[in-house]
């Protein structure tokens, strides 16, 4: 009688705990940024600097090479996460909302929407964000003001708050295109370094007001997870998979980076520029969680030279004005990302 007992208290007081912590429903979604060289239209913008992208340029612009190339970008894309497309991505290098809008009509099986703001670069390159509204909804878009010290237009940092439509939790998209180094790492940090701050601000008000929010930080930084602007102003951080972090930010390429992997091949060494940062809030065990070790650089066969002195690195619109027809001078990267809920 005394082991009966013992196996009906065993079966329905010690097993249901035992494997409470394994009836976990994970529902994926995955987050991607890619740096996609140059997206203009070919009409001629009376407002922005974009003669170079005409058919009268050098370059020779025209319609078959942007078709072209659309056919080219969605074919990256259809390619990400395992052939599924990414839930969220965010482009730098985009001349407006309607090369995005046209872009995401080539993409398949998803329903994407555009946020996008139109920002004071000269040239005309934005940012923008593309969704999937059957996964995400959007509660508000705003764009950061950039202010160099030489006081010259650059992007705006996109900020864009989707709802996660199976949990009602907030996601707060950062998407930003930080100044280049034109005239070398050191001459141009201090632009790079004034986009941080810009952002630490944000990020700073946004953590005060609600300190447990899911943060998303991506795009490209024209500077590596080491260097200044990433890791001392915004006080980004590598971390363990299995460890609680201290740190508020987490940048997700850093191991990748460490290994001498990159985003972007410069004169025969890859720099890891495109990053993905997440907040704490991402590894805390409650609803929206990161699927640690899935950062990658996305680098599909079709997309890398096979050889030549940019051997490894990513085929591209053109070089100078000689043009190659491939994809982008920059690879994406991606990451995973899950709600995860009781069954």
């Amino acid at each position: 009688m005394r082991l009966l007992r013992l196996l009906l208290f065993i079966l329905f007081f010690v097993l249901p705990l035992l494997l409470k912590g394994q009836n976990v429903k994970k529902d994926p979604f995955y987050i991607a940024s890619w740096n996609i060289e140059n997206l203009f239209d070919t009409v001629d913008d009376p407002l922005k600097d974009d003669s170079e992208f005409l058919q009268s340029s050098p370059k020779e612009w025209n319609e078959e090479k942007l078709e072209k190339k659309m056919n080219q970008l969605a074919r990256v894309i259809n390619y990400m996460n395992n052939g599924s497309g990414p839930d969220i991505l965010a482009f730098q290098e985009v001349e407006n909302i309607n090369v995005v809008k046209r872009l995401i009509y080539k993409l398949k099986d998803r329903d994407y929407v555009v946020a996008h703001r139109e920002s004071p670069d000269q040239r005309g390159i934005d940012v923008a964000v593309i969704y999937d509204r059957n996964v995400f909804s959007i509660d508000k878009i705003s764009a950061l003001k950039v202010e160099l010290p030489t006081k010259y237009p650059t992007r705006d940092i996109l900020h864009v708050v989707l709802i996660h439509k199976k949990s009602d939790e907030k996601i707060h998209i950062y998407a930003n295109h930080w100044p280049s180094r034109r005239g070398g790492q050191k001459m141009s940090e201090g632009n790079r370094i004034a986009a941080a701050i810009v952002l630490k601000k944000s990020l700073d008000s946004l953590t005060q007001s609600s300190n447990n929010a899911n943060i998303v930080i991506l795009g490209d930084f024209n500077d590596n997870p080491s260097d200044y602007s990433i890791a001392k102003v915004l006080e980004t951080s590598d971390f363990e998979c299995d460890s609680i972090s201290e740190s508020v930010l987490l940048n997700l390429a850093y191991k990748e980076f460490a290994m001498g992997k990159g985003s972007y091949l410069f004169s025969g060494k890859f720099d890891m520029i495109d990053q993905i940062i997440i907040s704490s809030a991402f590894l805390d065990g409650e609803k929206l969680e990161h699927e640690c070790g899935t950062f990658e650089v996305i680098k599909p066969p079709f997309m890398v030279f096979e050889n030549g002195n940019r051997k490894g690195g990513a085929i591209r619109t053109f070089s100078g004005d000689n043009y190659i027809g491939g994809f982008s001078d920059h690879f994406p990267v991606g990451a995973k990302f899950f709600l995860k809920a009781n069954e």
